[in-house]
């Protein structure tokens, strides 16, 4: 990927959610939800505090990671549609 994310923001690719339900109903675009899960692409250096000290970022590429439903923002890069959101914006890594 040609794209890294400045400051605190996050390169996250959504994980798609299943198809059919355990019972197996299968479910039609339409009524599928937009996943909250993904996994993190690529991430910016960090955050500056007020002493111009850059904070790390706790999640790094390759982690997988909850985040709110209407989070981000949607982008397409090299084909890929891809969400870049704040660190802040992500409630957790998927262990």
């Amino acid at each position: 990927m040609k794209f890294r994310p400045l400051h605190d923001r996050v390169v996250v690719r959504r994980i798609e959610g299943e198809e059919k339900t355990k019972g197996g109903i299968i479910i039609p675009d339409t009524a599928k939800e937009k996943p909250q899960e993904g996994e993190v692409v690529a991430v910016g250096p960090g955050a500056r505090d007020e002493q111009g000290r850059v904070n790390p970022l706790d999640v790094k590429a390759g982690d997988r990671v909850l985040f709110g439903k209407w989070s981000g923002t949607e982008v397409k890069i090299d084909g890929q549609d891809l969400l870049i959101m704040k660190e802040s914006d992500i409630m957790g890594v998927v262990a």
